[in-house]
């Protein structure tokens, strides 16, 4: 339910100008998405949280950091393709450079690309939509996937049926859910910090990091992160304590 909260620190918890509209604007489905946030938060705490909790002790950092690595590396043919999509071929370059290298050197396990000036840029068909001006729609949470917007929500069933998993995997239908549910309990694990952070009225709390996010990653790619204005919210002065893993 997480997943899209990642790389934020408490010293960073302020809000969008765009996140902080009144919420008849940016949410109109609230009366519906906030039942769904109930029921994944159920789930999270009933189940994703007390596995990704004994996942996080009894499996040792190495072997989750070359996990996270290898899955990470899987979705650099993806991301290459969504940079050039965004009309952006010298970034695409350099990813596909980094896959071959991570790829050859360690089979995806550690990214020594990394090291040789050629750092990994997330990419998703819903970004590459928003590069491109389509508007992100009312914003959803959606069963199971989390906070999402009917934007992201489309670019999500696109990243589905593009992922490589989907076709390794095709006909291992056990296999392939199986590695997709050690993924939410990997990425679920990453953030278990945050769980002291996200207080009060969460479900608003999660819709507004995301909806942030989302506005400073398509702004950054456009070269526009600068006019992305904040405002400040009580949490500024909240110690920097509880960082991502």
């Amino acid at each position: 339910m997480i997943q899209d909260l990642k790389n934020i620190k408490v010293k960073d918890l302020k809000i969008n100008a765009n996140a902080a509209q009144p919420d008849p604007v940016k949410d109109p489905l609230q009366s519906l998405n906030r039942p769904i946030y109930s029921f994944n938060d159920m789930l999270d705490r009933n189940f994703l949280r007390p596995v990704a909790v004994q996942y996080k002790e009894k499996t040792p950092e190495d072997v989750r950091g070359s996990y996270r690595q290898f899955r990470k590396n899987l979705g650099e043919p993806w991301n290459a393709v969504n940079q050039l999509i965004q009309g952006r071929p010298g970034r695409a370059a350099k990813t596909l450079g980094r896959f071959t290298i991570n790829t050859l050197t360690t089979l995806g396990l550690a990214d020594p690309a990394s090291r040789l000036g050629l750092p990994t840029e997330e990419e998703n068909f819903g970004v590459t939509l928003g590069y491109y001006g389509v508007p992100s729609g009312p914003f959803l949470m959606l069963p199971f996937f989390g906070p999402s917007t009917l934007r992201d929500g489309f670019g999500l069933a696109v990243d589905a049926q593009a992922r490589p998993q989907k076709y390794v995997m095709d006909d291992q239908d056990g296999l392939y859910w199986s590695s997709n549910m050690l993924q939410a309990v990997d990425t679920r694990a990453q953030y278990l910090d945050l769980d002291q952070t996200l207080q009060g009225d969460q479900y608003a709390m999660i819709r507004d990091l995301y909806l942030q996010r989302k506005a400073f990653q398509i702004a950054e790619k456009k070269g526009d992160s600068a006019d992305v204005s904040f405002i400040d919210d009580d949490l500024e002065d909240t110690p920097d304590e509880n960082q991502n893993p």
